[in-house]
């Protein structure tokens, strides 16, 4: 019986998990049996944050304590702040990120054995620490002092103000907020499933989140919301859209934040950061990237329906990741950071949910090389290197 190959994992089952459901045929997402749909316009990312780690979603007392560890947590190290310093300052922000909570791990304490304790005060450290790495980042290299972070304030109205070193508006914190919230965990995405195959080696919380970081940087995954940025930049206003998108696609090319590998219907966490983005390019006022968005997202699905009938595209989260980003001030190379910010709720979460129930996660593949050979002596290869 023939092999079958599934490239890319495609529809193959390699765990569990009751963090996350992706119902993609219904386009629906639930973090621990509540609905994004409930939780995007209802609760905060701190009320996430406990509800993934802790399995349930908190009262008033447990809010407020998770609230006080997030803001105790939040400083760096004096050394990883001065690192950042040192850095070039056209390093990109992603390289910065990954560097630095690889760093972190040298200012843990280990035990007996140099193994890192990896537990759920360890997890909301770096869901307290991510923030603060790209506020800082974001200064030091507009040439600016780092700000304090404020244990006062909620995860998303802190980073604002650490980049500014002025209290958000409302508005902009409830929409980084409810970033936070969208994104906060999707299941056995790339990077979360690059995190479980290194907790699944026993490796600590700090190198599963900094494998995760790594993952999360192409354009396949977290950096497709910069690729959705520079769309619209490209695009300019909306009413150039549909002409836009009918040049990109007879060049074979795709309309980047558009389809989703796993969702056969709209993301369902598009809609609400297009009414986010909605909301928050009226706060600011003469913002053009909502509109642009919302032209390009029609103009896609017109255009591609006359192309390919039976073939419906919708917009997936990292399309209106961009206007919401852009109106926040948010520069385009920093949104994958953003996207971290967000997501390290449900890194963390499944790192420790690997850990708890671990085995060692190692797949198969099928060897499709040379046959087996015995060893020549190098006086008696080919010019290439090969056999004779």
């Amino acid at each position: 019986m023939p092999t079958v190959v599934d490239r890319g994992l495609e529809g193959v089952v390699v765990g569990s998990t009751q963090l996350s459901n992706v119902e993609g045929v219904v386009g629906r997402l639930t973090y621990r049996g509540y609905d994004i749909d409930d939780l995007a316009p209802n609760a905060t990312f701190e009320e996430v944050v406990h509800l993934l780690l802790y399995g349930h979603l908190p009262n008033r007392h447990e809010l407020e304590v998770l609230k006080r560890e997030l803001g105790a947590r939040r400083s760096l190290p004096e050394p990883l702040i001065n690192a950042m310093q040192n850095v070039p300052k056209t390093a990109w922000p992603m390289d910065v990120l990954r560097t630095i909570v690889s760093g972190l791990a040298l200012f843990s304490p280990v035990n007996a054995h140099g193994e890192h304790l990896s537990d759920v005060h360890s997890a909301i450290e770096l869901v307290a620490k991510l923030p603060t790495i790209v506020a800082a980042w974001d200064r030091i290299r507009r040439g600016l002092n780092p700000v304090d972070p404020r244990a006062d304030l909620s995860q998303a109205g802190n980073f604002l103000y650490m980049r500014s070193g002025k209290v958000p508006h409302v508005i902009e914190e409830d929409a980084l907020d409810t970033y936070f919230v969208l994104l906060a965990d999707h299941s056995y995405n790339a990077s979360t499933f690059a995190a479980r195959v290194t907790a699944s080696t026993r490796a600590d919380v700090y190198a599963s989140i900094t494998a995760a970081l790594a993952a999360l940087q192409g354009d396949l995954h977290g950096g497709a919301a910069s690729a959705a940025y520079h769309t619209l930049t490209e695009v300019k206003s909306a009413e150039r859209g549909e002409q836009y998108v009918r040049d990109t696609l007879n060049r074979g090319d795709r309309i980047m934040g558009m389809g989703h590998r796993e969702y056969k219907v709209r993301d369902p966490r598009a809609r609400h950061l297009e009414a986010m983005a909605k909301k928050l390019s009226a706060h600011v006022g003469n913002s053009k990237w909502y509109d642009i968005a919302r032209s390009l997202e029609d103009a896609s699905r017109k255009v591609l329906q006359e192309k390919k009938p039976d073939n419906t595209i919708y917009a997936n989260v990292d399309f209106y990741t961009a206007p919401v980003l852009a109106d926040l001030d948010i520069p385009g190379d920093e949104f994958t950071c953003l996207f971290a910010c967000g997501r390290i709720a449900g890194w963390t979460s499944h790192v420790l949910e690997q850990l708890a129930d671990n085995r060692l996660i190692r797949p198969q593949a099928t060897y499709d090389g040379p046959p087996a050979g015995p060893y020549v002596p190098i006086d008696k290869r080919a010019a290439n290197g090969a056999r004779s």
